[in-house]
Parts: structure tokens; sequence; C-alpha cells
């Protein structure tokens, strides 16, 4: 604001007049002692009011108060706003304030970093345990299956391929004190899709077969060893292939391997 502004918006006859505050005071004591005109315009006001208070009657004493304080009034309206001093603890406190969401930031960050990390680790041991059971299911299965082979008391009864595979062939682990039998199919191709081996037990005179079970689950058998129902009486064994389900008799046609005790 230029000087004339100021001395023409009325702060400084309520500066005289004592009816500033003293921010506001020192405000303008500090203009005054840097502006020579408003230094002078201070004086002007003063000399005027001692004027006044001393040229008239006092019958008209009344009168001209009254238009002092209808000038001072009218002027009153234009007073600046003075924009309050910015003290140092504000700055800090605003300074604090964006240290404290730095601060919020970067744990935040690093609250989402380590919850990765955990999510991570927690995957990474599920598939490690889900890979030491698949090991564990396989091991156990080697060791079965090498149970079966090295068991003396099996009878190991071999099966050759027939006319619908002649390429084909097994071998039954009959323990015949326990009566538990195990197939060995690896030598059999899959089968298609909706049909089964079919494992029986036969006695041969007359020709009756009896069945010990079916070869479910081909492809995810990789030992390709089979636990069946026990036979107790048998003179041969034979594999056929059957719906998925199997049959109540041998399909003759599907014979895939045939063996005598």
């Amino acid at each position: 604001m230029e000087t004339k502004e100021y001395i023409e918006s009325g702060i400084l006859e309520l500066y005289v007049y004592g009816s500033l505050s003293e921010t506001e005071s020192e405000e303008v004591a500090k203009m005054a002692k840097n502006n020579p005109e408003i230094h002078a315009e201070i004086i002007a006001i003063e000399k005027s009011i001692v004027a006044l208070s001393s040229s008239f009657s006092p019958f008209h004493s009344v009168a001209n108060f009254e238009k002092i304080k209808e000038k001072l009034e009218l002027k009153h309206t234009e007073v600046i706003q003075l924009e309050p001093s910015r003290n140092r603890s504000q700055y800090i406190g605003w300074a604090a304030a964006v240290l404290l969401l730095v601060g919020i930031g970067y744990q935040y960050n690093q609250l989402n970093q380590i919850t990765t990390q955990v999510a991570t680790a927690e995957v990474e041991k599920a598939t490690l345990e889900k890979e030491f059971n698949v090991l564990k299911l396989k091991n156990s299965a080697i060791e079965t299956s090498l149970a079966v082979v090295r068991d003396t008391k099996n009878t190991v009864v071999a099966l050759g391929g027939q006319t619908v595979a002649p390429e084909s062939s097994a071998k039954v682990y009959w323990n015949q004190e326990t009566k538990a039998v195990y197939i060995d199919a690896a030598n059999l191709p899959t089968p298609p899709e909706g049909m089964v081996y079919q494992v029986w037990a036969l006695k041969l005179s007359p020709l009756t077969p009896t069945s010990i079970g079916l070869l479910e689950n081909f492809n995810v058998n990789e030992q390709k060893l089979f636990a069946v129902n026990t036979a107790n009486e048998a003179e041969a064994f034979g594999i056929t292939l059957e719906p998925a389900g199997g049959s109540l008799t041998p399909t003759m046609e599907q014979l895939y391997a045939l063996g005598k005790v």
C-alpha cells in the first residue's frame, strides 16, 4: 500500500487516540519511524486535536467532538488489516508435521514390503510342503514295491501277452500265507478312456473266473504296482480290459495277459 493510501486509511487517527491494539500500534510506530510523511502526519493529527480542544468554547466542544468522531468512524472502515506475524514455533510445527507424514509413509511402505515378503514366504512354504508330501508318497510307493518284490513268501506268476496285445505282459505277486495279491502292470498299455483292467483268479477245471479287483487310476500310479483283493485259491490269473466299473464275467476277446500258477 502506498503512503498516501496508508495515511488516508484512518489508522493514524486511531493510533493517536490509542484505539489500536498493541500489535497494530507497534506496526504504526515502526512505519512512522521509517517514513517521514507518516511521522509528519501523526504530528499534524496530534496538533489539530490539541488546537480543537483549546480554541473552541465549551458550548461548541461537544459538536466538534462529534465531528471528529464522525470523521474517525468514516475513515475507520478503510483501516487495513495487518497480517499477523508468523513466529518460529509455527514453522517448526509445520516442519514436524511434514516429517511425521514422511515417516508414516515410509513405515507404511515398509509394512507393505514385509507383508508381501510374508505372503511370498507362505506360498513358498506351502509349495515345499506339497512337494514334500508328493515325494513322501512316492517314497512310500517305492518302499511298498520293493517289499513286495523282495518278499520270499510271495509266489511270482508271470502273465504273458494274448492275441489282442501279444506285446503285453504282467506279474502277479501272491502270498499264499496272507492271500494278499499285488499286480505289476508296468508292461500293460494305458487303457483307453472309459475302460479299466480287471484281474481274475481262475480255476481251470472247470474254468471258473473270480474277479479280485480293478487296476484303477492307472495313469497316476507311477510304479504300476496295484494291490487287489485276496485270492484263497487260484490255478491261474488273467487280466482283461473291461468298461469302467468292471464286469461280472471276463470279456475273453479283451484278454490282455494270462498265466498259470
